[in-house]
């Protein structure tokens, strides 16, 4: 059912959205989507209630301050989804360093239940890519440039 319910929204994510503009900065033009999953050590259900709550709020607040948009957040008991949009300059593994070390540090000193465990979260996690363009279309059009 959880795979199900995954496989869903992976699929609306990942649909052809020729909506999303292209951000404009000095010297860059881009369009940086990822989507992240990460889960708690051991993969602990905690993600509920207001732990939940203040997670939501602690992702979106560490997003305003770097200047990336959360295009969906999907937060489970024992893992969570995050579609964010980035910039060109901050590499996806430094979006989620930032984003899980500020969430464990405000967590654990907020919610003392979570001290249990011996970290918040694991080391590991998802990273997918996604834009407008997909890779079959990049492919045909690398291939036609060859022959110019």
């Amino acid at each position: 059912m959880l795979l199900s319910a995954i496989a869903f929204i992976v699929s609306l994510w990942y649909t052809n959205d020729m909506s999303r503009e292209y951000k404009h900065d000095a010297h860059r033009v881009h369009l940086v989507l990822y989507h992240l999953i990460w889960c708690p050590k051991r993969r602990k259900p905690v993600l509920v209630g207001a732990i939940a709550k203040r997670l939501d709020q602690i992702l979106h607040e560490v997003a305003q301050n770097h200047n990336w948009d959360i295009e969906h957040l999907a937060i489970q008991p024992d893992h969570l989804h995050l579609f964010i949009r980035g910039d060109s300059a901050t590499p996806a593994h430094d979006m989620v360093r930032l984003l899980k070390g500020r969430s464990a540090h405000d967590l654990r000193k907020e919610f003392p239940i979570l001290l249990r465990l011996p970290s918040l979260w694991t080391r590991s996690y998802f990273c997918a890519t996604a834009g407008n363009v997909s890779a079959t279309a990049i492919e045909r059009y690398i291939e036609a440039q060859k022959g110019k």
